[in-house]
């Protein structure tokens, strides 16, 4: 006999962000009637084959879900061809290139002009537009884009701030289809794999859906379903993005100093992609990240439950809790928000720079605290690993920062393969002592920053432009810069704890936690006589340097006089005019590529115009077409770095 479906709240359902599933399954069950918790809706083998209406209605009717949105044309994955697919993508990826080409012309601001604020205005519109279309276009996209928003060194700071947005909008997958997916999975009916199970989702995503389940001993636990047809549609799109970043590879003109590899980047995206669909990895995954946390008793982990996991199916441990940036629930259980803001700073510390095993995504979403003020940890799919010399790089990058030395900085990146020396490091030396000390007075003036008016904040970012101006513009000459993936999710994971500790509590300084772990570490890792061997060698190669010195003396003088001399007869600006030599004949290169182009295409022009062949005339027009594109290009290339040394130089 069918029972009585628990009651589910279909609010916290629809607010569900991508990438919280678990959490969101959890808050729903505590908020679901507890007398229907205890009866859900049993589906035993018989029924599992014909699954019966609860009230009268068909059992599977997904429009009828009020948490359901329209999931776009991917939802319908039977009758979706590759073909329409393709369709789909190039013409967001094309309709994106033309909003964003247009986004950047005077015309476009003719009502406000072309201010900074209306620039980041119309900024975050097209990536307003870019979010939704994201949504639009499914899980592909919008993991891809979840991904996007921990990239701050390939996308500006308006986009971020939309990805970050991103929400699973997405219908669920009926019952039938469900049920049908997990006997498939476990070999067996779903009567003889769980004691009971509720066929309404707690909980709806792009990637999957969670359902409550009791074991045979009564135990209540949540199964993840994967969506049917994910991975053919990883498969089409992925073919389609791989030839986006191509192009992307090509065409990105790179004049911010970040030698972005597109190509890089859609390899670490498709690999992390493939990882999230397969739920052994998943499971595999939280087992090493409870392991690793064994002797810490303020994390857990859920328990995943083996003999009911697939690469599809996920079942594990039913673990409540309250998400942790719900500060009015917490000060209901009295817990104490600075030691859980401490905690979580602590825990993920100890992920990176003991563990070198991570969790890539910890927003709120995925962590929930307990009423014994545990922190709970919830959906493992994108972990990330860090080697043993990228792990003693960040000790001495969190250390060089604590001290604000900016050459332990400078070669704690370098190890790390962020930095890479170039012919003439002065100008990202002097870069990094700048922002060293900025950083400082910052965190001693937390709140000044917000006192100022628009006026005075624009004036500020001018003084320190005409501070560093010219350094920026060296240093993205020389392109020292790259961003390996995992580090971009370790500088995120950063910014995301220390919006959590200021969430919980008010002037919390994530630096005061941070650096004095890793100078523990740091010493930690070095026993006491290595330690003082090391510091006697720093020390007997510091006298060497003052004798060596002493003898050099007399030269240092004449030296130092033959500096001023030159100072005095304006010799020392050389290093400045060759600069701004150097960026002319840049631009003046890439005006001669714009001016041949733009001839190649008038040439090809008159030569369409005059053939007497049809096919000769279409193959000349086309030519025409792609060499005024490349000349387009190449102009807004100019103009671009026009732009920049304005900015940078204050000579606009």
């Amino acid at each position: 006999m069918q029972q009585s479906t628990p009651k589910v709240d279909h609010d916290v359902l629809s607010s569900c962000d991508a990438g919280q599933l678990e959490l969101c399954a959890v808050e729903t069950l505590s908020s679901m009637d507890p007398k229907a918790l205890a009866d859900p809706t049993i589906i035993d083998s018989s029924t599992a084959a014909r699954p019966q209406a609860t009230t009268g209605a068909p059992a599977s009717e997904p429009a009828a879900n009020p948490y359901s949105s329209p999931g776009g044309k991917w939802s319908r994955l039977q009758s979706y061809s590759t073909i329409q697919r393709t369709w789909d993508i190039w013409s967001f990826a094309i309709s994106f290139a033309v909003r964003l080409w247009w986004s950047g012309k005077k015309l476009a601001y003719r009502r406000t002009g072309m201010t900074p604020e209306a620039v980041s205005a119309k900024k975050t519109e097209l990536a307003c537009w870019v979010r939704e279309g994201l949504v639009r276009l499914g899980p592909t996209f919008i993991k891809i884009g979840q991904q996007f928003s921990t990239r701050g060194d390939v996308l500006s700071r308006e986009f971020v701030q939309e990805l970050e947005k991103l929400q699973d909008n997405v219908p669920a997958f009926d019952s039938a289809t469900a049920v049908t997916m997990l006997e498939e999975e476990l070999g067996r009916p779903v009567g003889a794999a769980y004691a009971s199970f509720s066929r309404t989702p707690l909980a709806a995503a792009s990637l999957g859906q969670v359902h409550y389940a009791t074991l045979a001993g009564g135990e209540p636990v949540v199964v993840k379903i994967q969506r049917p047809g994910l991975k053919r549609l990883f498969d089409i799109d992925l073919k389609n993005i791989r030839v986006l970043a191509q192009w992307l590879q090509r065409l990105d003109p790179k004049t911010d100093g970040a030698a972005r590899d597109w190509v890089a980047i859609y390899d670490e995206c498709s690999r992390i992609l493939y990882e999230e669909i397969d739920y052994t990895k998943e499971g595999a995954s939280a087992d090493l990240f409870r392991a690793n946390f064994a002797g810490v008793d303020w994390v857990k982990v859920p328990r995943i439950k083996w003999d009911l996991t697939t690469e599809r199916v996920l079942t594990m441990e039913y673990a409540p809790g309250v998400k942790i940036n719900n500060t009015v629930e917490l000060d209901r259980l009295g817990l104490d928000r600075q030691l859980l803001a401490t905690r979580a700073v602590e825990a993920y510390l100890q992920q990176i720079l003991r563990h070198g095993f991570f969790h890539a995504d910890p927003h709120p979403g995925n962590i929930a605290v307990d009423g014994q003020g545990r922190l709970i940890y919830y959906d493992f799919g994108m972990m990330g690993s860090i080697p043993g010399d990228v792990r003693g790089g960040l000790l001495e990058l969190f250390y060089g920062v604590y001290e604000k030395d900016a050459d332990r900085c400078l070669t704690a990146l370098t190890a790390m393969g962020v930095l890479v020396p170039t012919g003439d490091m002065t100008a990202v030396r002097r870069t990094a002592d700048f922002f060293l000390r900025s950083f400082s007075d910052r965190l001693t003036n937390q709140k000044e920053p917000q006192r100022r008016t628009k006026e005075e904040k624009r004036m500020k970012r001018k003084e320190i432009l005409s501070s560093i101006g010219e350094d920026l513009l060296l240093a993205a000459a020389d392109k020292p810069f790259r961003f390996p993936a995992t580090f971009t999710f370790v500088v995120r994971s950063f910014t995301v704890l220390d919006g959590i500790g200021k969430t919980l509590a008010p002037g919390f300084d994530i630096s005061k936690i941070a650096a004095p772990y890793a100078r523990d570490l740091l010493l930690e890792g070095r026993p006491l006589l290595a330690k003082a061997s090391q510091d006697f060698r720093g020390r007997l190669a510091l006298q060497n340097r003052a004798v060596v010195n002493l003898f050099r003396a007399p030269n240092l003088v004449q030296d130092s006089a033959d500096l001023l001399q030159r100072l005095e007869r304006g010799e020392l600006k050389l290093r400045v005019r060759a600069l701004e030599a150097e960026r002319a004949l840049d631009r003046v290169a890439r005006m001669q590529t714009a001016t041949l182009y733009a001839l190649l295409a008038s040439a090809l022009v008159q030569v369409g115009s005059a053939a007497t062949r049809q096919l000769l005339a279409q193959a000349a027009f086309g030519g025409a077409g792609v060499a005024g594109m490349f000349a387009i290009l190449s102009l807004a290339k100019v103009r671009s770095l026009q732009k920049k040394e304005s900015l940078y130089t204050g000579s606009g």
